[in-house]
């Protein structure tokens, strides 16, 4: 039986996930919950149905099409939909013929040679930049086994890899992809358990024994690890001044062997996404961006940690889908 895999976004272009030019291939289904997380769409495993009211040319072919009754044009011209999502059964033929994208679906399953092709066809930046391919999520490691065939075929064809990974996965899942896999990004939210719980809908034990495993054993498989702190005032920061959680993750990466570390300072612009997938954000979920200053403060905090010894403010990237 043919091995596939749910992927909800091929980005082409990236240059803020990993070294050079890069395709990110975002995988879909994540066993984290983070409050602020900029790609809600990711977290599900099952199938879900956005819709993008701003985008809708009202031509009233999904309330035709849709035998539940989700779609529903509330004036005569068809000028005003209604998508009753409660009514939804995700049979997803709408979107099929949704020419102006208001109805799309959230992924779509790829087989290896399909997803293989399409990160193909950007080669030559990947060789004029010294960039590659990066595989993050929503959690690629739940996928441990399509990502380890999509992994091995790039690298046979001689091509950089790396995942994003937030790391709360069971250690197998590593040892699977660590030798087709030249860099991986983990992501470091909170070091106090509670808080961690509380942010995120999962505690960070594991997390926090695999990236110690994992930088126990990269250099056997030659694989880098960077490892990247959000930085999000109001969650792992505090708003009153202090530094919440930047201290005690500086402390904790000092004692780990790893190449590098980001701060990932926060940004809302994948807040609209909550609204297309028919959630709502809470006032607890509404963080700012931090401001230059702190991130300049939070910096000396991280001096000196990782073989590089710099730490890297990573940049704002827009979401393009």
């Amino acid at each position: 039986m043919e091995i596939t895999g749910r992927v909800f976004n091929i980005q082409r272009f990236s240059v803020h996930d990993g070294p050079g030019i890069r395709t990110a291939v975002f995988f879909a289904g994540c066993n984290l919950n983070c409050l602020w997380c900029h790609n809600p769409e990711s977290i599900a495993v099952r199938q879900q149905l956005k819709f993008n009211a701003e985008s809708c040319i009202s031509c009233g072919k999904c309330a035709v099409l849709c035998e539940s009754g989700a779609h529903v044009f509330t004036n005569v011209g068809g000028s005003a939909h209604v998508f009753h999502r409660d009514k939804c059964v995700t049979c997803l033929k709408c979107a099929g013929e949704c020419y102006a994208e208001a109805l799309v679906a959230v992924y779509r399953e790829m087989s290896l040679d399909e997803l293989e092709k399409a990160i193909l066809t950007d080669t030559e930046y990947f060789k004029q930049s010294g960039g590659g391919v990066t595989f993050s999520g929503g959690e690629p490691l739940i996928q441990a086994e399509f990502l380890r065939g999509i992994l091995k075929l790039c690298k046979t064809r001689g091509i950089h890899t790396a995942i994003d990974t937030a790391g709360a996965v069971d250690f197998g899942s590593f040892e699977k992809i660590l030798p087709y896999c030249d860099l991986v990004l983990y992501d470091v939210k909170a070091i106090t358990a509670d808080l961690h719980v509380r942010l995120t809908g999962s505690a960070n034990e594991l997390i926090l024994e695999n990236l110690r495993r994992l930088a126990g054993c990269a250099n056997a498989t030659k694989t880098q690890i960077w490892v990247r702190v959000p930085v999000i005032p109001g969650a792992n920061v505090g708003t009153d001044g202090n530094f919440g959680e930047m201290a005690e993750i500086a402390e904790f990466l000092r004692g780990i062997d790893i190449a590098k570390c980001e701060l990932m300072p926060y940004h809302r612009l994948g807040e609209s996404k909550h609204a297309s997938l028919g959630l709502e954000m809470s006032d607890a979920c509404a963080f700012a961006a931090p401001e230059k200053d702190l991130m300049a403060k939070i910096e000396k905090i991280f001096a000196g940690v990782g073989k590089a010894g710099k730490i890297e403010i990573g940049e704002i990237e827009k979401d393009f889908y």
